[in-house]
């Protein structure tokens, strides 16, 4: 099986259910985002200081690859059988997040992105992250989408928040903080 098709070759793709859409649906743009957020997850997984965390990161991904599965079907494709995104999913970030909070030290104030290049990497995940969950909500002004999804990409862009801070922790990193310039009024 060859890898190209050249049935996209004049802007359009299919979903699952074999409706075609222009490239720049809302719904491609969704889901294509939450791809490109797989693979920065990729990218984190493969950081040393992520070693131990390797096999969330991978649950993780394979949670993006359900919400992929659910924003690429048509509607009614949807009640065949796809994988399930769970309440656990969600409760499995929030007990990280929760683990991670207590290790750092308290966050006192706004920081800059950066301080070392992993940590780096998990910004770019995070607003990768909160622009698939932007894309999904525009989605879902028109279409159906499960309410879960957009909770879970709002719980994970929460995660990668920490996840930075913990990576910028145990790299001993410098946590810049932001020190907003007020000019003297005139």
């Amino acid at each position: 099986m060859k890898i190209y098709t050249k049935t996209g070759d004049k802007g359009t793709t299919s979903l699952i259910g074999g409706t075609r859409l222009s490239k720049a649906h809302v719904r491609i743009e969704a889901y294509g985002t939450v791809d490109e957020l797989n693979s920065y997850i990729g990218m984190l997984r493969d950081q040393p200081v992520n070693e131990n965390r390797r096999d969330q990161l991978k649950e993780i991904q394979d949670r993006l690859f359900t919400i992929g599965s659910h924003l690429a079907s048509e509607p009614e494709q949807t009640k065949r059988i796809l994988p399930d995104l769970e309440e656990k999913d969600i409760i499995s970030l929030e007990t990280e997040m929760d683990r991670i909070d207590a290790k750092i030290p308290p966050l006192r104030a706004f920081i800059l992105p950066g301080g070392h290049q992993s940590v780096s990497f998990g910004h770019l995940a995070r607003t990768v992250c909160r622009r698939a969950e932007r894309a999904v909500i525009h989605l879902q002004q028109g279409e159906e989408v499960e309410a879960i999804v957009i909770r879970y990409l709002n719980r994970l862009s929460d995660y990668l928040f920490m996840l930075c801070r913990a990576m910028t922790y145990e790299l001993q990193a410098e946590e810049v903080m932001w020190v907003p310039r007020v000019s003297p009024k005139k």
